[in-house]
């Protein structure tokens, strides 16, 4: 499909947007952090006012640069401090041990505010993914809390990175680390700190205590390995769910207990539960690399849901495949409609009622395997990040893809593939953060803050 470069229905931005059981309205949020995976509510929605609408013909304003090494992990920004997780290598190492290290940095000046690193090894994941850590560090007040690849969880002081408490998962829940690496963000909840441990045999989701690490409930048997998806929270039937997806069910709790509300059964291949669960209204999806997608019905009165569709092919070729095969791209949900990237980088629209695809564009991403892209709503459209490195303004319409402006934002330098040898290109897998009118963004050399506040342009 061609790219539509219509301007957008100023009329629009006017309305309530409802998303995810979350209403704002236009100008209601002038700054917000972005202390999370997928930002404050892990809800892909980006609030601020006084935003560009169109990228500058000059380029944008870099703030500043700062060196990183190598990782997945996207930043999170929290009361003037920017968090970071990276890795790098030992050079004489012939068995994929190093150093993981968590950075704090001035969000104003890129400077470093200190650091907290532990060695460990990438011998147990896959040789060609073993670049670095994957969750996005959780702050929460005081403390931040992050989790390298290899299952090594701590809580830190936010002003010092003094260790306040750590757990092991390997050691202390016997984890067995799925090969591209443990990465699920813990996410806060009142005093718990949830977390995707995958402990044999029956602690695949652990609450801690998150002020003294004690554990407080755990739940869920271990199906074939843990996965690699991100818990979250919604309230629907008139209770709070935590959703978890993992590699046999689709599964939600109580986040006070730990006790189980429903679970729909659905094999994941390869343990390929990756794109986060996504709600809006009465629809729940999750997405999957070779099956496709479920769409869940939650039930209004009670915590309950009943399955509304999903895929059964086998295939990840998108000419035998007719609806959303996403693998890293967490789809988006709007009215009746389901946006998501799928299986090779292919932009698909679909019904969300029945499943049927509507439309499919190439112009978003790169046409490859595992093409992947990044989408966070602002307003009546989407900023975008491809793998590519570009930064998008575009909207998902029932009619199709319209792109409002393209920029590059950083190069892509990691190396995503079956093997190093026949992998002809470098991506960027790592999710931005959007805070304080700017975007946050790191490849595996550099972590960069850019403006994107109309007043600077």
């Amino acid at each position: 499909m061609p790219h539509d470069r219509t301007q957008p229905n100023r009329g629009l931005v006017f309305a309530s947007l409802i998303l995810s059981g979350i209403v704002w309205t236009l100008g209601s949020v002038s700054a917000e952090d972005w202390p999370q995976w997928r930002g404050p509510d892990r809800l892909g929605v980006w609030h601020e006012a006084g935003i560009i609408d169109r990228f500058p013909d000059s380029g944008l304003k870099v703030t500043w640069r700062t060196d990183v090494r190598a990782g997945y992990a996207g930043p999170a920004v929290a009361d003037g401090r920017v968090f970071l997780l990276d890795w790098q290598e030992h050079s004489e190492s012939r068995t994929l041990d190093g150093i993981e290290r968590v950075i704090a940095l001035d969000e104003q000046t890129g400077d470093v505010l200190w650091t907290h690193q532990w060695e460990t090894s990438y011998r147990m994941l896959m040789v060609t993914y073993a670049i670095g850590p994957r969750a996005t560090p959780t702050v929460d007040g005081d403390r931040v809390y992050v989790v390298g690849a290899t299952g090594r969880l701590w809580c830190l002081d936010v002003e010092s990175g003094t260790v306040i408490w750590q757990k092991n998962y390997v050691e202390q829940y016997g984890t067995n680390v799925p090969v591209w690496g443990v990465t699920s963000a813990p996410l806060v909840d009142g005093n718990r700190l949830i977390t995707i441990v995958g402990g044999e045999p029956d602690a695949l989701v652990v609450a801690f205590d998150k002020q003294t690490g004690e554990e407080l409930w755990r739940a869920v048997e271990v199906v074939q390995e843990m996965g690699y998806g991100q818990p979250v929270i919604y309230d629907a039937g008139g209770v709070r769910q935590l959703i978890i997806w993992h590699t046999g069910a689709l599964v939600s709790l109580d986040p006070t207990t730990g006790d189980m509300f429903w679970e729909e059964p659905w094999e994941v291949r390869s343990g390929l539960s990756v794109a986060t669960p996504v709600r809006s209204g009465n629809y729940l999806l999750v997405s999957q690399f070779y099956h496709g997608s479920l769409m869940m019905r939650l039930d209004t009165d009670r915590p309950d849901a009943t399955m509304l569709w999903k895929g059964s092919s086998r295939s990840e070729l998108p000419d035998e495949t007719d609806g959303l095969h996403a693998l890293i791209t967490t789809p988006i949900i709007l009215d009746d409609y389901v946006y998501g990237v799928g299986s090779y980088g292919e932009l698909r629209g679909l019904s969300a009622r029945t499943g049927e695809r509507l439309w499919m564009s190439s112009d978003m991403t790169v046409q490859n395997r595992w093409g992947t892209a990044f989408m966070v709503q602002h307003r009546d459209r989407f900023f975008v990040n491809n793998d590519e490195g570009d930064l998008m303004i575009v909207q998902l319409k029932p009619e199709g893809y319209v792109e409002l402006d393209r920029t590059r934002l950083i190069e892509p330098t990691g190396v995503g593939g079956h093997t190093r040898a026949n992998w002809t290109r470098t991506v960027n897998w790592s999710h931005p953060a959007y805070a304080n009118q700017h975007i946050f963004q790191r490849n595996d050399q550099e972590l960069i803050r850019v403006s994107l506040a109309a007043s600077d342009y």
